[in-house]
């Protein structure tokens, strides 16, 4: 066998990587500390823990010797350890990380009032929903809805990077991208749910019903004289209560305002509020779409 090849391959790859190893560190892109290794994994297990938390009898393990309490309690103090350690990755010390958890912890009775409305939301909303079991085990919207829900408590605590974490494993597994500044009133519902995004400063009131790839955005981007952009304004619309906005749908503009009880057809493109009770179309008459408001 002949070894002088193998020996020449492996010295000609020792010196690629030393060379790229070498290139990275000069343009920067290891000038970074370590603390966030192995974070996207520990808030996967957050996540995890949250889902049997606040609802152990669909995706817990079945522990028959212990009443509803007692069952809720296990996986509680587990859902805490698991939410401390990924908190660590982001906070100054285990206390501070045990704290916030602590807080969550808290709000979760709350945050599971808002999921049970959004669980009947689908049910109601859905003719081929056949329970709302099926609507925990089954649907994406929920997924995400549910998750966002949690991290959104966490963005108002202002906890950095974690809840944008969330919605972002929540964007991978379902299509669906709500950033967890987005406010989002009761019996909130997501039809299909694909494509769907709704922006950091979108306001939803209650009874709200969006399908797929519906797009709550910003018009335009503030710039600061630099060139940089202009953060922590207003940027995305606000929806009133008993809105339903179809599939394709594109609302966009901090003063955009769309009023209660107003309907948005499929595909329509709107940058300006619309008062209560509107109904926004658009359909498409010998190759011309024409808007119509009813």
């Amino acid at each position: 066998m002949d070894y002088s090849n193998r020996e020449a391959d492996a010295r000609r790859l020792i010196k690629t990587i030393e060379d790229v190893a070498s290139t990275l560190q000069a343009t920067g892109s290891t000038d970074h500390d370590s603390r966030y290794i192995g974070m996207e994994e520990a808030v996967k297990e957050a996540i995890k823990h949250l889902f049997v938390a606040l609802f152990p009898y669909h995706f817990g393990r079945a522990r028959e010797r212990f009443n509803p309490v007692e069952k809720r309690a296990w996986e509680l103090m587990r859902c805490y350890d698991a939410v401390s350690r990924a908190l660590m990755f982001v906070l100054d010390d285990q206390k501070t990380a045990e704290e916030t958890a602590d807080k969550l912890m808290h709000r979760l009775p709350e945050v599971l009032e808002y999921l049970n409305t959004d669980i009947q939301a689908a049910y109601e909303g859905d003719p081929a929903a056949i329970s709302t079991d099926e609507v925990i085990l089954t649907y994406p919207a929920f997924k995400a809805i549910c998750i966002y829900r949690i991290a959104h408590e966490l963005y108002v605590m202002r906890i950095p990077i974690m809840p944008r974490m969330m919605t972002e494993f929540a964007h991978a597994e379902t299509g669906i991208d709500i950033h967890p500044g987005a406010t989002i009133g009761k019996y909130f519902f997501i039809d299909h749910g694909t494509g769907v995004v709704i922006g950091e400063t979108t306001t939803i009131g209650e009874h709200v019903k969006l399908y797929q790839h519906v797009t709550l955005g910003a018009k335009s981007f503030e710039a600061n004289d630099d060139g940089t952009l202009v953060k922590g304004i207003k940027r995305h619309p606000d929806i009133g209560n008993h809105v339903v906005v179809y599939a394709g749908a594109t609302i966009l503009g901090g003063n955009t305002h769309i009023g209660d009880n107003c309907v948005i057809g499929g595909s329509v493109w709107l940058t300006h509020s619309l008062p209560a009770g509107e109904t926004v179309t658009v359909r498409v008459t010998e190759g011309v779409q024409i808007s119509s408001h009813d």
